[in-house]
């Protein structure tokens, strides 16, 4: 009989310490959402359940993102007036959210979280690293930066690379925004999978991971990235990458066809020989309706015995 005590347990992520983000209600393949004073609407295929708000409460959304094509095109529809760009707050980070051709607006709340873990355990490390020996960390895919920030804030020197050059900007706006403006960031527009392959060639390495890579990208010119044929491949290269004494790893999956387990293994794969502990499970969000967790996205943090 197989042995089931070697199936991993698979944990729920949340955050109890936002102020400025609220999921309110969810349903109807649909999530609403407060963004600091203001309320949006945006599709959810998970949310497979019904509302428990009344349809009058999701009218009174200041904006709604329609779906046009399929899971991927859309809108937004505004009911009332409200600014391009406000500035939010997650403990001590500070950033900008934004209206954006997409449904997206700069921030993911349910990797708060991350942010935590990350902040954690680059602090207990510091606590046994000698001055003269920082601590590296590599975002890769960082979009607008917070986990990159939550890094710094915590004392790391951070390299941060997103094929997008509108999201590093942004990113290097929410530093300044932070507070972190003289922490040690290099902001990288660049293909995460070409620079990863550079760095083994320079001999580069570093003592945390953060990938949070998208299933579909485009880098700056024009190589394509799908995650189901080339995480594994990733995750070998980055695996060069890591120091003597690793800190952690964390990795992310948004709308993969997989499930908890498959990152777990795969990231137990990678990091085989270096012993440590991984924690997999599901990242998801609270509502304040029904009680219920909206799952958000799949995860796998790696982290040595500090």
């Amino acid at each position: 009989m197989p042995d089931q005590s070697k199936i991993p347990e698979i944990t729920v992520a949340v955050s109890s310490h936002w102020q400025d983000y609220e999921l309110l209600d969810s349903g109807n393949r649909q999530k609403l959402e407060r963004f600091s004073a203001f309320t949006f609407v945006r599709p959810e295929p998970t949310a497979i359940w019904r509302p428990a708000y009344a349809s009058s409460d999701w009218d009174q959304a200041d904006a709604v993102f329609r779906l046009t094509g399929g899971e991927v095109g859309g809108e937004w529809q505004f009911n009332r007036s409200i600014p391009n760009s406000w500035e939010m707050g997650y403990r001590s980070l500070r950033f900008q959210a934004q209206i954006a051709n997409s449904r997206h607006l700069g921030v993911f709340p349910e990797q708060s979280s991350h942010w935590d873990w990350i902040h954690n355990q680059i602090s207990l490390a510091m606590l046994k690293q000698a001055p003269d020996q920082p601590i590296r960390v590599l975002n890769l895919f960082g979009y607008t930066g917070l986990a990159s920030l939550a890094a710094a804030g915590a004392g790391a020197h951070v390299t941060h690379v997103d094929a997008s050059k509108k999201a590093v900007r942004w990113a290097q706006f929410n530093q300044r925004l932070s507070g972190l403006a003289e922490r040690p960031i290099r902001w990288l527009v660049d293909d995460a999978y070409k620079f990863v392959r550079r760095e083994i060639r320079r001999g580069s390495i570093y003592d945390g991971l953060i990938l949070d890579p998208p299933v579909f990208g485009r880098g700056p010119k024009g190589h394509m990235w799908e995650l189901n044929e080339s995480l594994t491949d990733l995750l070998i290269d980055c695996r060069k990458l890591l120091s003597d004494k690793p800190i952690f790893v964390v990795l992310t999956a948004y709308a993969l066809r997989a499930s908890a387990l498959n990152i777990n293994y795969a990231l137990q794969e990678m990091l085989i020989d270096l012993g440590g502990s991984i924690r997999t499970g599901e990242l998801a969000l609270m509502e304040s309706s029904a009680g219920r967790a909206l799952s958000m996205a799949l995860y796998a943090r790696w982290s040595r015995a500090v």
